[in-house]
C-alpha cells in the first residue's frame, strides 16, 4: 500500500471507538425497554399492587378467574381488557357485540354480565372496601354508536382511577391492604 494512504490511529482510537458502540448499544436498549407498553405504564399510574389470573371463590359456590385485579387508591378495580381493532357495535342489552375491521367482522359475548360476576365474587370477600369493574378497550377500538357502561379507554381509566397525589393516596392503599391480603388468601 502507497505510503500516503498508511494512517496510523491514534492510541485512543479504538477505546473511544468500543465506547461509542457501548453507548448507542444502551440507548437503542432504553428506547425499547423505556417504552414499554401503554398499558402497563397506565396500570403502574392508577395501581400500587396488581394481580394477574387470579382465581376466587365465586359466588355461586364455584370458582372465578379475574384477568386483572389492581389495589388503587379508590378501592379495588376488576378489569377485563380486550384488544380489538376496528369499530365496535355494542351496547349494555346486546348480547354479543361486533367488531368491523378492515378486513373481517367478528362477534364476541358482551363483557359485562361476566365482568358483574367478577365484580360480585370480589366484594363477597372484602365487603368493606369499594369495589369497580371496568371492560378496558386498548386503542384501536372505535365505539362509533356509543360507549356501553362500564366501559373504558386507558386515557378515561386514569382520569378515573389516577391520583396525582400519591402521598395522599398512600395513606388510603393502607387503609385497604388488609382487605387485599384477604384477596390473596381466597386466592391460595
Amino acid at each position: 500500500m502507497p505510503e500516503f494512504l498508511q494512517v496510523e490511529a491514534a492510541p485512543w482510537a479504538l477505546p473511544l471507538a468500543a465506547i461509542l458502540l457501548l453507548l448507542v448499544a444502551w440507548l437503542v436498549y432504553r428506547l425499547i425497554a423505556g417504552r414499554g407498553s401503554s398499558l402497563d405504564k397506565a396500570l403502574r399510574e392508577i395501581s400500587f399492587e396488581h394481580i394477574q389470573s387470579l382465581i376466587i371463590p365465586s359466588a355461586d359456590e364455584g370458582e372465578i378467574q379475574v384477568d386483572h385485579l389492581l389495589l388503587t387508591s379508590r378501592g379495588l378495580l376488576v378489569l377485563e381488557i380486550k384488544d380489538v381493532q376496528g369499530t365496535v357495535f355494542g351496547s349494555d342489552k346486546m348480547q354479543d357485540w361486533t367488531v368491523i375491521a378492515a378486513d373481517r367482522r367478528y362477534t364476541f359475548s358482551n363483557p359485562q354480565p361476566a365482568l358483574y360476576d367478577r365484580i360480585a365474587a370480589v366484594r363477597q370477600i372484602v365487603r368493606e372496601v369499594p369495589v369497580a369493574g371496568r371492560v378496558l378497550f386498548l386503542e384501536g377500538a372505535n365505539f362509533s354508536k356509543g360507549v356501553p357502561g362500564m366501559v373504558s379507554t386507558l386515557a378515561e381509566l386514569i382520569a378515573e382511577f389516577g391520583e396525582p397525589d400519591k402521598q395522599a393516596a398512600k395513606v388510603k392503599v393502607e387503609a385497604f391492604m388488609p382487605h387485599w391480603e384477604l384477596i390473596r388468601k381466597a386466592a391460595g
